[in-house]
């Protein structure tokens, strides 16, 4: 049966409500399809506002793949503010597509990706306002598959009561089989019902079904076991990597946002992965192994997503981009064949060690020379030791130094307060880092006008990393030590007004917190926060801390457990934590080790460039690290500037 498009409902209400274009469609390279030719139709949603899910790789490349296949048809949601989500339930419009303003419920799979927890409300509403029940266990066949991917669907637990399904990992190869299940269980006519095509899904070894699996208790509130409430599904659930990125080169066609978004750039993955070993970095842990795209497949890449969007910037992307093997070339080769353009490029991710001047001065070639920013992450030698981040004090001061006297005027520096063993003293050390930063721009430049700013974020215990055991710190402890770094700076008065110091109190990072590492007993306080007004937790503005509270003694404390118990306890080695049955391929005793030489100081190497360290991902994926150089290059090439035509097929897309 065709689906209608609510937009003849939906498109008087939008003169009533703030940015209103969020809400029309019709981006540039945005795909719409006939409902009827079509056998299996997906709804994508990255569960946040357009502006900032719109520019969401993981969710462009998936909506262009499943849109590929001439039976398929893809379209994507986002969350309405609760300006049109109050006229939308006042008129009755239901949860719509941005694409075509079809009803979310009419597909058979809504997928979102979730970057991080603080989204869970935001599906909530989505379901809300889609007609879809809440909970999984009230769905028929008349409602969509929920499908849970992204970051945090790693430990999918705190909504296991309101998913059908979660996808761990990468998600190109994933959504196609998912994609060929559905369409034989359809075409069939839909044998067994739900439950069957929960069942073959969950056959696969690679989607995980809450609903098929018993989470039993101890007395104490520790989890005694997960195990399979039926016969057909395995005990682990293992995710998904694709090995081989020049064969999935997407988005070929970016899509163009209408509204403002938080990246005007056309974007590139130039490798996934990190074997840095950051101990608290939940992504360089779960997206092991590392995996280079070629310098001719990004080569090919720039070039056509240029030319199908018309973008002036290029973000060159992954978890640390100066880290892929050919990045001299890279730069070099794209710096040569846009110069004389209005094309620049940018790495939004450079570490320390990594950076030199000459790659900079190649992505500031078209004369772009915002500031540099990097992340040490801790402030003194000993907490960066902790947390396996190895970079010193003399290697900062020397790359800001070799930048400085190279024409760069100012610095941004990433920290986060609340590490394991963290004391007062290495948050202030933090202070002495950017005077020590702004005394050596001086001396490089012979400027008075050098500027460092430092930027601090709340840490949060995450899964699948040694630090998953680690006790949280409590918000008033970060507030405090912030208050004195603050007072730390402002000491010296000569430096301090160079200094600029930007950073967000404890209390988000608790519930984050308590969402990353809980159980299915937190679904409760998910669903009283939202049933209590909560919207857009990600936002400051509709953030509200005492909710959370509120919610978590009401619902966990009858339960023997609470808010402090999920977040600022420590976990021993012997306990079941709640994602141990979902497999990242990171071994459970290499991660409890690394968590030991942390307390104890010791650093560990980049296995990318030393021997393996066991880490259990390359065994376990039956791959290994991928790493260059090949030899190749993006040359010889004439420059698009000087209009003489492509000689190089590598960039041309050929």
């Amino acid at each position: 049966m065709s689906v209608e498009s609510v937009f003849p409902a939906l498109e008087p209400l939008l003169p009533r409500v703030s940015k209103p274009v969020q809400y029309v469609g019709g981006e540039l390279n945005a795909t719409v399809k006939d409902w009827d030719s079509t056998a299996v139709r997906w709804c994508l949603m990255y569960p946040d506002a357009y502006e900032v899910g719109l520019p969401n790789q993981g969710v462009m490349i998936l909506y262009e793949i499943l849109n590929e296949l001439e039976d398929v048809l893809a379209e994507r949601t986002y969350t309405v503010w609760p300006d049109l989500e109050a006229l939308m339930r006042e008129h009755g419009v239901p949860q719509f597509t941005v694409d075509a303003h079809r009803p979310v419920k009419a597909f058979d799979v809504l997928g979102l990706s979730f970057a991080t927890e603080l989204g869970y409300t935001n599906m909530l509403t989505a379901l809300d306002l889609a007609g879809i029940p809440l909970h999984a266990a009230d769905r028929t066949e008349d409602d969509p598959i929920v499908l849970a991917g992204g970051h945090a669907a790693f430990n999918p637990e705190p909504i296991a009561d309101f998913i059908d399904a979660a996808v761990l990992g990468d998600g190109e190869e994933a959504v196609l089989e998912v994609t060929d299940i559905i369409r034989e269980w359809k075409a069939q006519g839909r044998p067994g019902g739900r439950d069957e095509l929960l069942t073959r899904l969950a056959e696969t070894g690679g989607v995980y079904i809450p609903r098929f699996y018993d989470v039993e208790y101890l007395a104490d509130g520790r989890i005694q076991r997960v195990v399979p409430n039926t016969d057909r599904v395995p005990y682990r659930v293992f995710k998904r990597t694709t090995m081989e990125l020049d064969e999935w080169p997407y988005p070929k066609q970016p899509l163009v946002p209408l509204a403002e978004s938080v990246h005007e750039r056309m974007s590139v993955e130039i490798f996934r992965g990190c074997t840095r070993g950051c101990r608290f970095c939940q992504a360089g842990m779960i997206t092991r192994p590392v995996r280079e795209r070629s310098i001719e497949g990004i080569g090919a890449m720039v070039q056509r997503g240029l030319e199908a969007t018309g973008f002036e910037e290029v973000g060159l992307l992954s978890l640390s981009s100066a880290d892929h093997s050919e990045i001299a070339e890279i730069t070099r080769g794209l710096a040569d064949r846009y110069e004389g353009t209005n094309t620049g490029l940018s790495l939004p991710s450079t570490r320390v060690d990594a950076f030199n001047v000459d790659l900079a001065n190649e992505i500031s070639r078209n004369g772009r020379r915002s500031g540099l920013t990097f992340a040490p992450e801790g402030g003194s030698e000993r907490i960066r030791r902790v947390i396996n981040k190895m970079v010193s004090e003399e290697d900062l001061i020397r790359t800001v130094s070799a930048a400085f006297s190279n024409g760069w005027r100012q610095v941004k520096l990433y920290f986060m307060c609340g590490l394991p063993t963290e004391t007062d003293e290495d948050v202030l050390q933090i202070a002495r880092m950017a005077k020590e930063v702004i005394r050596a721009g001086r001396e490089a430049s012979g400027r008075k006008d050098i500027r460092c700013t430092i930027s601090i974020g709340g840490f949060v215990p995450k899964p699948h990393t040694p630090f998953q055991w680690a006790p949280q710190c409590d918000p008033d402890t970060v507030d405090d030590r912030l208050r004195k770094l603050r007072a730390e700076v402002n000491l010296d008065r000569g430096m301090a007004r160079n200094i600029g110091m930007r950073y967000h109190d404890g209390k988000p990072s608790l519930i984050e917190g308590l969402l990353s590492r809980g159980d299915r007993r937190v679904g409760r306080v998910v669903e009283r926060v939202w049933r209590d007004g909560g919207r857009l937790d990600g936002w400051s503005e509709h953030f509200s801390y005492d909710r959370w509270v509120n919610a978590a003694a009401s619902e966990l404390e009858p339960l023997g457990v609470s808010l402090a118990w999920f977040t600022t306890r420590e976990r021993d080695e012997t306990e079941v934590l709640p994602w141990d049955h979902l497999d990242s391929g990171l071994d459970k005793e290499w991660l409890w080790a690394d968590w030991q030489d942390a307390l104890s100081e010791q650093e560990q190497d980049d296995c990318r460039w030393t021997p393996c360290f066991d880490c259990g991902v390359c065994p376990a994926m039956g791959t290994d690290i991928q790493v260059g150089p090949s030899g190749r290059t993006l040359l010889p090439i004439s420059p698009v500037g000087k209009g003489s035509p492509v000689r190089n097929p590598s960039l041309a897309g050929g």
